[in-house]
């Protein structure tokens, strides 16, 4: 098989044991991609009506069969089990470089069933799995999470892919139900809460590097069309913009359009949208453009804050994309880019995915607003819109 490894990796958290099985080739042409080889294993090993976050849940993480062949804009994995926020099927992307690591180990895909009694660190590398006691890394935030995995490695320090490490932070250890798997400490599995279901089996985190090439049929092909696709990537103005302005570029069209998602949408404009653009990121707090393995568009934005009642806002939690700005800024009427930037800080550390935060914490505004839930029965917060003090309490 072309494209694919051919090799799945199951792990047993209670018995703390790991198994390789073929992928089926049939499976692999019929169902398309790393989504439809996770739905078709979730469909034949899922129980109907199992908890979410017991035992019998499993996840799976896949790549795609472009994963780790250099073609560009393909460094994408999924992650998918039964969602505890919903009940039913639950998936979430991420970039980064945790799709090539598995696919150079030598892995289409990587199955975790089970439930272990303590914390524990799966570790990856080529053929070789580990599961290492992590006690000492629960608790952790997700970049003292990559730090700590990179020193207990032997490594001198923490690289975003060697190894490639996928985490949960507080969140996902406390099942918060819209808990994220997060990536490099700024990249979020974000959607579904599937971060909760690492918490519930105890898995804080799992680490992989590889070092083996993927079969291509057309190595000659491929490189053409690579090489067109990077032109592409060049002159293409929507691809230019991500790169100069990340996913934040989009503030400023859907304002224009009146979709700007504002006040819980009530509204589909802000009066304070240029204040939190992406535009005005590049020329203000944006420390570095950052990228995702074989990706030339480097629309990531790694922001930084050392002055000021926000400080410090660390640049490896990286910046906040359009959906972070949209959600925990207009949404909630808050118009401070720098503020936005801790919200978003916030989240990253503790592991939450930011839609579902911000949305969450407008829905309560309103409700506020309207008299239906009182400061009494949030602590003592006054959960006044555009209040940035009350959203960083509430994020907490």
């Amino acid at each position: 098989m072309y494209g694919y490894t051919g090799k799945i990796l199951r792990t047993n958290l209670s018995t703390k044991q790991a198994s390789i099985e073929a992928l089926n080739e049939a499976d692999a042409k019929k169902y398309l991609g790393g989504r439809g080889i996770a739905a078709k294993i979730l469909f034949d090993e899922l129980k109907p009506k199992i908890d979410p976050l017991g035992p019998s849940n499993k996840l799976v993480f896949v790549t795609g069969p472009l994963a780790a062949t250099g073609f560009p804009l393909n460094s994408r994995w999924l992650v998918a089990g039964k969602s505890p926020l919903t009940g039913v099927w639950g998936e979430a992307l991420c970039g980064g470089s945790f799709a090539v690591q598995l696919k150079k180990a030598g892995y289409d895909a990587l199955i975790v069933e089970g439930c272990s009694d303590s914390p524990v660190h799966i570790s990856i590398s080529d053929d070789m799995v580990n599961f290492n006691e992590a006690s000492h890394l629960w608790g952790k935030f997700t970049l003292e999470t990559e730090i700590a995995i990179a020193h207990d490695l032997g490594l001198r320090e923490r690289r975003e892919d060697k190894p490639s490490v996928v985490c949960i932070g507080p969140a996902g250890e406390r099942l918060v139900k819209f808990a994220a798997v997060m990536h490099t400490a700024h990249r979020a599995a974000g959607r579904t809460g599937l971060g909760a279901v690492m918490g519930s089996k105890k898995l804080k985190a799992i680490s992989v590097q590889g070092t083996s090439k993927v079969p291509v049929a057309d190595f000659e092909k491929l490189r053409e069309m690579t090489k067109t696709v990077l032109t592409e990537c060049r002159i293409d103005k929507t691809l230019v913009s991500f790169s100069n302005y990340g996913q934040a570029g989009f503030v400023d069209v859907l304002q224009e359009m009146g979709m700007l998602p504002t006040k819980n949408f009530q509204r589909g404009t802000f009066e304070g949208f240029e204040a939190i653009s992406g535009r005005t990121m590049a020329e203000t707090i944006l420390k570095r453009k950052g990228t995702c393995s074989e990706c030339p568009v480097a629309c990531k934005r790694e922001v930084e804050i050392k002055e000021g009642i926000y400080a410090p806002v660390n640049p490896d939690y990286g910046g906040p994309e359009y959906e972070t700005v949209a959600s925990l800024g207009s949404l909630l009427m808050i118009s401070d880019l720098k503020a936005v930037s801790k919200e978003n800080q916030l989240c990253n550390a503790y592991g939450l995915d930011t839609i579902s935060a911000g949305v969450t914490i407008a829905w309560v505004m309103e409700c506020y607003e309207r008299g239906i839930i009182t400061q009494s029965e949030l602590d003592g917060i006054d959960a006044e819109w555009g209040s940035i003090a009350s959203v960083l309490k509430l994020i907490e």
